[in-house]
């Protein structure tokens, strides 16, 4: 069974931003982006102990051809995305949302 997932406001305009930089610097490439990033929301929705934590009780799975993680919090019934995080930024910042 898959939990439903939910996204910060902030993880939010960090996929749409991102997205929208992949698809200026090639067509189609943010469409493939949006596409990578929500199949790591999916295995973390299907399973999302397999992923282990990297900060307090937050996980990450990292994307597949971009340099992006996304890091959520498993709860009961959903998985809360608090971040779509390129590798290169500070950690810091997506940590204090925890």
């Amino acid at each position: 069974m898959s939990l439903s997932a939910s996204f910060r406001r902030s993880a939010r305009a960090e996929f749409i931003e991102a997205a929208a930089w992949y698809e200026s610097e090639r067509q189609n490439l943010g469409v493939e982006f949006i596409a990578e990033i929500e199949r790591c929301v999916t295995a973390a929705a299907e399973q999302p102990m397999i992923y282990s934590p990297v900060y307090k009780d937050v996980r990450r799975v990292v994307a597949k051809r971009f340099p992006f993680s996304v890091y959520f919090r498993a709860e009961a019934h959903r998985i809360v995305v608090l971040a779509v995080f390129h590798g290169s930024r500070d950690p810091a910042i997506w940590q204090h949302r925890t």
